[in-house]
């Protein structure tokens, strides 16, 4: 697929790996620099916003990817960028959804490979806590499996760096590899 055709960036990892606000960064710098049209779909905004019938069972989580998956399609079909920020614990399904979008833009997965101790430290909401007592069922990392993803284009660890830095790394590669100008 040409690289002036729409795009779709995947940002994958655990809870609290730093997908949402990194995400929410290069949107902003997409905006900004005027690159192309782009919309934000992040997956507990989209899992709130349509359709709240989905449980965290494996295949709730998979039909919340594939949703995810063909709003972002319909977008790119425009040479616009959607920026999806998913959990999306499962590489069967991350593999599905590129397979999907490559019929009609290009694909991009960012691993936000951020370690999950790290995760944990970060989680405001105690829901690892929650999970590790057991009162949190199918939490992904401790009672529900993250499948690391096999080839993702970019993996960033968030340990250690601003968000910003993380960021400008993203848009470097894009911009590197002709994604965006």
């Amino acid at each position: 697929m040409s690289k002036n055709a729409g795009i779709v960036l995947l940002f994958t990892g655990l809870s609290g790996s730093g997908k949402s606000t990194l995400s929410s960064l290069v949107y902003k710098q997409v905006l900004e620099a005027n690159i192309a049209p782009v919309t934000l779909l992040d997956g507990d905004v989209f899992r709130t916003n349509h359709k709240n019938d989905l449980s965290y069972s494996k295949k709730d989580r998979e039909l919340n990817i594939s949703r995810v998956g063909d709003v972002a399609k319909e977008i790119i079909k425009n040479k616009e960028i959607a920026i999806c920020a998913l959990i999306a614990p499962y590489q069967e399904s991350r593999n599905l959804m590129r397979k999907s979008i490559e019929n009609y833009g290009c694909f991009v997965e960012i691993y936000v490979s951020t370690p999950l101790s790290v995760c944990e430290e970060r989680d405001s909401k105690g829901m690892y806590a929650k999970a590790r007592k057991g009162i949190i069922k199918n939490f992904t990392g401790i009672s529900d499996p993250y499948e690391n993803p096999v080839n993702p284009e970019i993996k960033i660890d968030t340990t250690g760096k601003t968000p910003i830095e993380c960021a400008q790394q993203i848009m470097l590669y894009l911009f590197k590899e002709g994604y965006i100008a």
